[in-house]
């Protein structure tokens, strides 16, 4: 038989049962559609996080306090970590010990919310050094000015703040030289971030920086910190500061064997990769997710084409009287499978696409973050070899079941 012949009866079967033909490739088209916006809205995500990792420089170091994590109950055991104090900072500062440092900054994040008069609002609270963060950010106070590394010895209670929260609590009053409440202290404000949106994770202009030292000691009462910033001279020497930095470590912590720090470094390089990992185990996981429902798919295209092989039994025995051989009619029927769960396929991608796009657009629009729409071409091939594979699969059982029936017994059923 010819192929042109066969995919021409193949498409006149499938429009004579328009409404059956729709039901069967549901499961097809939600598939595709998941497999589609999955990794178009991974590759997003992905990109958008390590665009703002790769944003901070390269010559910057993460000290963590505990273990490495290697899975989410790790890591949220590192969170209350009280590994890291002011003497580890002082012994990083020698630059005997670590000569290529130019930087070192502890941080510490602060909960709750801040108050002035009758409003109250909740922003990203950091301990950390004024210096360090225009060093790395470039961002400056628009009004006022930055607390100095005096502030910090003398624990001063000043505050820089956003913009974003300026509004909140002071509406069209002048922010500076007015007295905030962060927890029960009260701190001045000296300095109004400028308008800048979302760099590195949070909006600048919801963030309000005070000095570490007075962080640690009037508000969270602790004497550790939470992660430790350093900058390095040269990109280049990152590798030579990591080694410096894990041995004067261990040797203020009395630690011998490597397998037994706790604290870890993270750099630029380290962090784009557990991103990438951990994007990668989620796109696993839920792939195979996405793999059932393509099964549950096939089975509904499987049971489909056995009521479709049960009503053609006569056009099976007219067809084979006529000279069609078995593998004429497994054709007809493979092809019919196919068809139905590519055109399955393509609606699909279609629809992927348009919900990548969209799910893009409002999260860029509700987050502030400069999101970019991926066009998954990895996800479209993937999209129409399984739509065309699950029908090929699928479609060869009833196949044989048609091509097994003798003519004169398919002419006489009723």
């Amino acid at each position: 038989m010819l192929l042109k012949y066969i995919f021409k009866t193949a498409g006149i079967n499938i429009l004579a049962n328009k409404s059956r033909s729709i039901l069967t490739v549901i499961g097809i088209v939600i598939g595709v559609t998941s497999i589609i916006t999955i990794l178009s809205i991974g590759g997003g995500v992905e990109n958008l996080i390590v665009g703002e990792i790769s944003s901070l420089g390269a010559d910057i170091i993460w000290i963590e306090p505990g273990r490495e994590p290697s899975g989410f109950s790790d890591f949220t055991s590192t969170i209350f970590s009280n590994t890291l104090k002011e003497k580890d900072i002082e012994a990083l500062k020698r630059k005997e010990n670590v000569p290529d440092l130019i930087d070192i900054a502890p941080a510490l994040s602060v909960p709750g919310s801040v108050s002035y008069g009758g409003e109250t609002y909740k922003p990203m609270i950091m301990g950390w050094s004024a210096k360090f963060f225009e060093d790395v950010f470039k961002i400056y106070p628009e009004e006022g000015i930055s607390f100095d590394e005096t502030a910090i010895r003398n624990k001063e209670r000043v505050a820089v703040i956003g913009s974003k929260v300026k509004e909140e609590l002071f509406g069209t009053e002048e922010a500076l030289g007015k007295s905030i409440k962060i927890g029960n202290q009260r701190f001045k404000v000296i300095g109004v971030l400028p308008p800048k949106g979302q760099i590195f994770f949070f909006d600048v202009g919801e963030f309000v920086l005070i000095p570490y030292s007075t962080a640690m000691t009037y508000i969270l009462g602790i004497d550790y910190y939470n992660e430790v910033w350093v900058r390095v001279k040269n990109v280049d020497l990152i590798p030579t500061t990591v080694e410096d930095i894990k041995r004067v470590l261990r040797e203020r912590h009395n630690i011998i064997d490597s397998e037994k720090d706790d604290f870890y470094i993270m750099t630029q390089q380290n962090m784009i990769d557990q991103v990438e990992n951990i994007l990668d185990i989620l796109t696993i996981a839920i792939g195979a997710i996405v793999a059932i429902a393509l099964v549950v798919g096939g089975v509904g295209v499987m049971n489909i084409m056995l009521v479709s092989v049960t009503e053609r039994t006569k056009e099976i025995g007219l067809r084979k009287s006529l000279g069609a051989t078995k593998k004429d009619i497994i054709y007809q029927f493979l092809v019919e499978a196919i068809i139905l769960t590519f055109l399955g396929g393509i609606i699909g991608i279609i629809l992927g696409l348009i919900l990548s796009y969209g799910a893009t657009l409002i999260v860029s629009k509700l987050l502030g973050v400069d999101w970019a729409f991926q066009f998954p071409i990895f996800a479209i091939i993937l999209g129409v070899l399984s739509s065309v594979l699950t029908g090929l699969v699928f479609g060869i059982y009833p196949a044989f079941q048609a091509a097994k029936k003798e003519p004169i017994e398919a002419l006489r059923y009723e």
